[in-house]
């Protein structure tokens, strides 16, 4: 049922002033989608991505329309290229405030780069949900997304089952910056750390999900431990990556590999055995309580500062379950 926006808040929303835009094609395009989205005689909310082409980012779009069509607003989705390119997302986010919405929900590549912007849209009286990424604590009037310390730890379990409680392991993350990519190396290690005393974190590196970093990172890995039973990565990239690096040096067989998120690629491995399993997400619930939560926030209703939207171990063995299978994505 459609929610009824409060009068004073759309005002004091529309107030904001504009903070800046840039000056790329797509931003160009996103500032002509934001505009027209503002002047839909709906409440505006814009929605920031770590990128924008790779289904899951389709798939928390697809999740953030539902929503939106569900409380009678009027939503952008947008995000840079690559999940690197923290300048072009700063100019996404200072184009969207731009166009005056009542909410942003954001996942920043860089947290600190965004915190100041953000900060200043909070004192004009725009509400900031972070999703999967997020935001700096600070700037964020709640967060939904997967709970990656607890993902990172279920990660940990699996792998702990996979070597029988002993050996050696390697983490290929994708990003040191990114909030998700830090919690999830952070519940992977703490928990082989704390719970597993004979499986020993022999090198943790980053290959910015870039699938020939990955993969020579997976190589330098091999090379350096010629006795490595296993490799996290926490990313489809990261994962795609270290897999064909095994290939490469014709470890793939020798080498338990877990990954995290899903893709074509990714499925197929983990199917035919050269992929032990991953962590999946639930993209499209994460962009409908995002933008949900978002219209509660203006609202004035009270929302809980952490929205878990959950997370779930697939392998060959369970990928085809109704409760899994519809949050593998290509």
């Amino acid at each position: 049922m459609k929610k009824k926006w409060i009068a004073t808040l759309l005002t004091a929303a529309l107030t904001v002033s504009l903070l800046g835009c840039g000056g790329g094609a797509s931003d160009k395009v996103a500032a002509t989608d934001g505009a027209a989205a503002a002047d839909s005689g709906k409440p505006y909310i814009a929605m920031i991505a770590l990128g924008f082409s790779h289904q899951y980012w389709q798939a928390v779009k697809q999740g953030a329309e539902q929503a939106a069509e569900e409380y009678g607003v009027s939503i952008t989705f947008e995000g840079p290229e690559t999940e690197t390119q923290v300048d072009k997302q700063v100019d996404m986010l200072k184009t969207a405030l731009g166009n005056n919405p009542v909410a942003v929900c954001m996942a920043a590549i860089d947290t600190e780069s965004v915190a100041g912007i953000l900060q200043e849209a909070k004192g004009k009286g725009v509400k900031v949900v972070g999703f999967d990424a997020g935001v700096g604590e600070a700037e964020a009037d709640c967060k939904c997304t997967t709970d990656s310390i607890e993902a990172g730890a279920i990660a940990a379990e699996h792998a702990a089952e996979l070597l029988g409680g002993k050996g050696k392991v390697a983490v290929i993350g994708y990003s040191q910056t990114t909030v998700d990519s830090v919690e999830r190396n952070k519940g992977f290690i703490d928990k082989i750390t704390n719970d597993y005393p004979d499986i020993e974190v022999v090198d943790v590196q980053f290959g910015d999900g870039d699938h020939l970093k990955s993969a020579e990172i997976a190589k330098a890995m091999v090379q350096a431990n010629p006795d490595l039973n296993l490799i996290f990565t926490n990313n489809e990239g990261s994962c795609i990556g270290a897999y064909n690096g095994l290939n490469e040096v014709g470890k793939i067989d020798d080498v338990k590999l877990i990954g995290f998120d899903s893709s074509a690629a990714m499925k197929e491995a983990i199917r035919n055995g050269q992929i032990a399993g991953a962590i999946t997400q639930d993209p499209i619930g994460m962009g409908y309580k995002s933008i949900e939560a978002a219209v509660k926030l203006v609202n004035g209703e009270e929302v809980e500062s952490f929205i878990d939207t959950g997370c779930y171990w697939y392998d060959a063995d369970n990928m085809d379950d109704p409760q899994i299978a519809p949050l593998l994505y290509d």
